[in-house]
């Protein structure tokens, strides 16, 4: 064993002299890590990365793919038969909780020193995870078809969607994907109460009603709104949202900044921006970390330090950092880190963290792990398939959070 490792120190050497490098003829031996994650948008993105990051490392980075909705069951399924990959994501503080076991201390990796501490995701004060980004959502709307202070109200919402019904358009747009379909706007009437984190613990007791609650009250409103004015959600696909609106034929979606990689597919001629769900009167946009990366701990050693490598390239590296910035959309979260090229989506992300008009991803903070999946979901397809009223719409989902948190 140790003459075949120096047999492979004087191959390395000699393609050092010779000038190969790394990603030579001893490319093969430099290790190997699987990367998993659940952004749809930049997985292809994310394999040319993967084949960029072997070419100046030589170390094979293989992505697996994601499927649907699922990732977070197949992931936690993954970890349990313990074949779990070596880097991965997770999206809100329950997940980071439930999967505190699996996380690796990153304390080591370098490019964490640059990330603010209130951005770095810790388990019992370790620093676990680097955030992906910094996202924001919200109504993404075409300028020359909005008026934005026509909607700054719920009243002016609801008119313009019917007005763009008897004009052949979406109004606003959602899209069957759960997330896409009531996760994410559903977040707002919870993040808009003046304390929404004692907010949500009291929903989740049963001691609050959303049905008594205005904020929730007008969400309700615009569902029905939707549910009488355009195609219905649930034959939506986020790909067809995203280029129903990118030509055209809807006015507006409810969407985050990560989709405009997928106007880019499109000849886009009009200017657009985003403002938030005017639930009691709202005007902030959502912004949070949306996910964080973290390392396996139950890899082995050398496959740990392979995923940290990795993370610190990402995020330092010319080669990451172009990635992240001008391929992936991301917004920059490691200190020093700029981009000039954000798109108008992004800027308007950006804009509203400068100027504070901006309300919290309570979704991803306080509500209960998978509870958008397996309890808001099917009460939302119910929702869209029959003439379920207000009030019965607010008591089931009222239903569901109870359900979800005393599991």
């Amino acid at each position: 064993m140790k003459t075949m490792k120096t047999l492979t120190c004087l191959a390395l050497a000699i393609c050092m002299l010779l000038g190969l490098g790394l990603a030579g003829a001893e490319a093969e031996g430099a290790g190997k890590i699987v990367v998993f994650q659940q952004k749809t948008e930049i997985y292809d993105q994310l394999v040319e990365l993967a084949k960029a990051y072997q070419a100046e490392t030589g170390v094979e980075v293989e992505v697996w793919p994601i499927s649907g909705d699922d990732y977070y069951q197949n992931l936690k399924t993954y970890m349990v038969s313990e074949s779990g990959p070596t880097v991965f994501t997770l999206n809100s503080a329950s997940e980071i909780a439930e999967m505190g076991g699996y996380l690796a201390d990153l304390s080591d990796v370098e490019v964490i020193g640059k990330v603010q501490e209130n951005l770095i995701a810790k388990v019992e004060d370790k620093k676990a995870g680097i955030p992906m980004t910094a996202e924001g959502f919200g109504i993404i709307y075409n300028k020359s078809l909005v008026d934005p202070s026509a909607i700054s109200t719920m009243d002016g919402l609801i008119s313009y969607l019917e007005s763009q019904k008897a004009a052949g358009l979406t109004g606003l747009g959602l899209s069957q994907e759960g997330y896409f379909l009531i996760g994410q706007i559903l977040n707002f009437p919870f993040a808009v109460q003046e304390d929404p984190v004692a907010f949500c613990k009291q929903v989740f007791s049963g001691e609050v009603k959303l049905a008594d609650v205005p904020e929730f009250q007008d969400f309700a409103r615009l569902f029905v709104a939707i549910r009488a004015n355009q195609t219905n959600p649930l034959e939506v696909t986020y790909d067809g949202n995203c280029g129903d609106f990118a030509t055209g034929k809807t006015a507006a979606i409810h969407q985050g900044n990560w989709c405009y990689t997928m106007f880019s597919s499109y000849d886009v001629n009009f200017e657009m921006g985003m403002v938030g769900v005017p639930v009691g009167g709202n005007t902030a946009v959502a912004v949070g970390i949306p996910s964080y990366w973290f390392v396996n701990a139950d890899a082995s050693e050398e496959e740990q330090k392979l995923g940290k490598d990795f993370l610190n390239w990402l995020y330092s590296s010319k080669t990451g950092v172009d990635y992240l910035m001008n391929k992936f959309g991301f917004l920059p979260v490691v200190d020093g880190m700029q981009s000039e090229n954000l798109d108008p989506v992004s800027a308007s992300v950006a804009q509203a963290i400068a100027e504070g008009n901006i309300v919290d991803w309570t979704f991803n903070t306080e509500w209960p792990a998978s509870v958008i999946m397996n309890d808001l979901v099917p009460v939302a397809e119910e929702f869209f398939t029959t003439e379920m009223s207000e009030a019965d719409f607010l008591n089931a989902l009222n239903e569901a959070f109870v359900t979800a948190a005393n599991q």
